[in-house]
């Protein structure tokens, strides 16, 4: 069996695999959209093609939508060449349930994939022709946080953005040149409104892609490229709007036990491709089957039936509770605790933490007991319920392979958010008290402990990369394992540092014991254990 449209043509043989086959035709699906585009997605990647492309699928499936989607690839051009095209588009979903098991589907909404490349003209022009087009509602986005900045954290232009400023809509190459020059067609040919959408797993996400979209088209008038009109349009929300989103699916990378299953199903060309630019990438996509998109409601040109395919169409405000629920309570929290504990205690894998009972009750106690007497609560999702799906089913997945040392990546950068602001919360409510967070102040204590590049049993230990981390450890260079005392005022520093903790953990009450827990846990082998063990008995 081969994933394409003329090989899904033997639906009994897919039948036969356990793979559930779209109840549309694709052919006909893509000659809709090449008519009346409605939707184009730039960032061709597993999120969009394993989570986005599927609620598109819905709306076909139920008969909502007669048009799928156009893919925009800004970054990996390769995607699209060793991934598109051979499959016409489509891809095979493979939903990994906690129990085990799997579920199939080919997902053929995508109606095309287009290389988003001024270079190349044809592909340009072809992209051009569908942001002109009056019917086109929505162009979404997932790109990665990095993919909107124009600017490096010296608040200096990147090298493409100051090309794209220098050179003008024709020659664009970074994404957000891409994306206004786009704009820039449509609005020549009549400024028709639309929605652009950001669905990428970043707060506030709909004002960043808005700031770097109005800084090009600023830039380029500014610089004679287009006129103060296109400025005026793109900064009209009532004709341009931003709206913003919270999107929760892990999509990690093909794991080859799921490459396995569809080979011994008898469907080809499932092995995975590493592009030039290491994407790592199959025909299929595996995923959690949990997934959520809460989307601020404002579409100027109209927009797809989005709700009927489960997303939470909303307001501005409920997006950023549904989104301060999960990052500062529900799921970020648990997340980074058992990121560094699993490091230290030698896991590989976050579904083989959930099986360890101290680290269990390590996030039991971050979730229920300290977080959700201040969780915000956003009213179309109970946050009980989705730390009893992220505890119950999402995190002890055995299918998903996703890693401590993945998940312990820039946790400097994480932790104002995922620890501070519950600390902010404490602070601020006289019926709660700070020495109670003793799970918090665990996970701030193992950051720190895992700091050192030492495991708990003595043995050097990578430690995964972090903007903070040279200045980190050279602060902590006069606290060595084995030795308990030698913690007692090398901590000050960062300690006090409100860019880490979102506070100052000596205001808060908390550095005297975070202090504390770092000395026990660097005793000797086995202390971080026993710690943790004796903390949550």
């Amino acid at each position: 069996m081969i994933l394409s449209y003329q090989g899904i043509q033997d639906a009994k043989a897919w039948a036969d695999a356990g793979v559930v086959l779209p109840s549309y035709d694709w052919k006909q699906m893509a000659e809709k959209t090449a008519e009346n585009p409605v939707w184009v997605h730039f960032g061709a990647g597993n999120i969009f093609r394993g989570f986005i492309a599927g609620l598109q699928q819905r709306l076909l499936n139920s008969g909502d939508a007669d048009s799928g989607i156009i893919a925009a690839e800004t970054f990996d051009f390769e995607i699209i060449d060793k991934i598109y095209d051979p499959h016409d588009s489509m891809t095979l979903m493979v939903s990994l349930c906690p129990d085990g098991s799997t579920r199939k589907e080919v997902i053929s909404s995508i109606a095309c994939g287009i290389r988003a490349n001024s270079k190349d003209a044809g592909q340009w022009n072809a992209l051009k022709s569908i942001f002109v087009k009056p019917s086109l509602q929505m162009a979404s986005f997932t790109i990665t946080e990095k993919g909107y900045a124009l600017r490096n954290m010296k608040g200096e232009l990147t090298a493409p953005a100051a090309f794209d400023m220098e050179h003008g809509p024709d020659q664009a190459v970074h994404a957000m040149g891409v994306v206004c020059a786009m704009m820039y067609a449509r609005y020549q040919a009549g400024a028709a409104p639309m929605a652009l959408v950001s669905m990428d797993n970043c707060s506030h996400n709909g004002e960043k892609l808005r700031a770097s979209v109005v800084e090009m088209a600023e830039a380029w008038e500014k610089n004679g490229f287009v006129d103060a009109g296109f400025v005026a349009y793109i900064k009209d929300e009532s004709r341009v709007s931003f709206p913003w989103s919270m999107i929760d699916k892990i999509t990690p990378r093909p794991a080859a036990v799921i490459e396995q299953q569809l080979s011994d199903l008898g469907i080809e060309d499932m092995a995975p491709v590493v592009t030039s630019r290491n994407t790592y990438i199959a025909a299929f996509v595996n995923a959690e089957v949990p997934q959520y998109l809460v989307v601020e409601d404002r579409f100027p040109n109209g927009r797809p039936a989005l709700e009927k395919a489960g997303v939470y169409m909303t307001d501005r405000d409920t997006v950023n509770k549904t989104e301060r629920m999960k990052v500062t309570t529900c799921l970020n929290p648990l997340h980074t605790g058992l990121a560094v504990y699993g490091c230290l205690l030698g896991y590989t894998l976050i579904a083989d933490e959930m099986k360890d009972a101290d680290l269990v009750a390590l996030v039991n106690r971050i979730g229920y007991t300290e977080g959700l007497p201040v969780v915000t609560d956003p009213g179309i999702i109970s946050p009980r319920a989705f730390i009893d799906e992220v505890i119950g089913q999402r995190l002890p997945n055995v299918f998903m392979p996703d890693t401590p040392q993945r998940i312990a990546t820039d946790t400097s950068q994480k932790i104002p958010i995922r620890f501070g602001e519950t600390i902010k919360s404490y602070m601020a409510d006289p019926s709660l008290d700070t020495a109670s967070l003793k799970a918090i102040s665990l996970a701030l204590a193992g950051w720190i402990r895992y700091l050192l590049g030492v495991d708990d049993e003595g043995k050097a230990m990578e430690v995964s990369s972090d903007p903070m981390l040279s200045q980190l450890q050279a602060e902590l260079s006069e606290i060595h394992f084995g030795d308990s005392s030698s913690v007692k005022g090398h901590l000050d520093g960062i300690l006090h540092n409100r860019l880490i903790f979102g506070v100052d953990l000596y205001e808060a009450g908390l550095a005297a014991r975070v202090e504390d827990l770092v000395a026990r846990e660097i005793a000797g082998p086995g202390a971080v254990r026993a710690t943790l063990h004796a903390e949550l008995a």
